[in-house]
């Protein structure tokens, strides 16, 4: 039976030590680190989302300064809210929440958040950072698994990974990370041939598909650690449930460690969102600190 992978707990961890971090910042910089967040229009999951990443902001002593902009505003609106944000010495931190109406051009927003105050690690600057292994702000729910993967396996260097899943935001950057743990790495998606076979050769397992329960038992080698990014409501028994990407049930017997769902990687985006802000802030002082160094 595997040992499950606590994401409320390792979250935790996370947070108490972003707190520590913003009170040591606060007395050597006399202010406070801020994060800004963009919310265009009334998407209800949206709104929990936002609602939760102002809260955790408050929770580590952080500043959290919210935007919400009508769902039909014009993509010149939300680039000079952006564009002021980008100046204001008070941000650290900027996320748009994603996703954006239809109308808006998502990677022209992107783009135009300054690359040092990217928080959520989409920026192609830092995309490309990752990619050759230079510092960089990282995608928060890939770096959350890491966080995670590193609490049951001390050391990466030579497993096998797989990734499911190609997206922008999960799969690709966790592939650079797992790279650069040394990890020998696998991407599949729903174009792979022979997909079971490849994920049932690896030792480590990360699940960023969205469907509910793709992944069976009869893809998991035994003693692997799976990581289960997927949230996906279905109805089972008459009830609405939130179920992963994996048969959590099947595949549990096999694992040697297992993220549950819920309960485990979604607690760690949202404390690593605080991570970065952090990362960020110290980032954006130092830069000054050596301008003034400089004359």
């Amino acid at each position: 039976m595997a040992s499950l992978i606590d994401g409320k707990q390792i979250s935790q961890q996370v947070i108490d030590e972003v707190a520590l971090g913003v009170t040591a910042f606060r007395q050597h910089y006399a202010r406070t680190p801020g994060l800004a967040v963009v919310l265009v229009g009334e998407d209800p999951a949206s709104q929990v989302y936002v609602r939760n990443k102002v809260k955790r902001a408050g929770e580590v002593g952080m500043n959290s300064i919210e935007h919400k902009l009508p769902a039909d505003c014009s993509q010149e609106t939300l680039n000079q809210l952006i564009a002021e944000l980008n100046a204001n010495p008070a941000v650290d931190g900027i996320l748009v929440q994603l996703p954006l109406p239809d109308h808006l051009n998502e990677a022209e927003v992107i783009a135009a958040i300054s690359p040092q105050k990217d928080v959520d690690g989409f920026h192609p600057m830092n995309v490309g950072a990752l990619a050759c292994g230079e510092p960089a702000l990282v995608p928060c729910t890939p770096l959350g698994c890491m966080i995670m993967l590193r609490q049951v396996c001390d050391d990466l260097s030579g497993k096998h990974a797989v990734v499911i899943g190609r997206s922008n935001i999960v799969g690709k950057p966790m592939a650079a990370l797992l790279l650069q743990a040394n990890c020998s790495v696998t991407v599949v998606h729903s174009r792979t041939r022979n997909i079971e076979a490849i994920c049932s050769q690896a030792d480590i397992v990360v699940a960023a598909i969205g469907r509910p329960e793709q992944v069976k038992s009869s893809w998991i080698k035994p003693g692997a650690i799976v990581i289960d990014v997927g949230i996906n409501a279905i109805e089972r028994d008459g009830r609405r449930r939130l179920v992963g990407d994996v048969d959590f049930a099947n595949a549990e017997p096999l694992a040697s460690a297992i993220t549950p769902v819920p309960g485990g990687v979604g607690p760690m985006t949202i404390a690593c969102l605080m991570q970065n802000t952090l990362t960020a802030a110290r980032a954006i002082e130092a830069q000054r600190e050596a301008r003034l160094k400089a004359g």
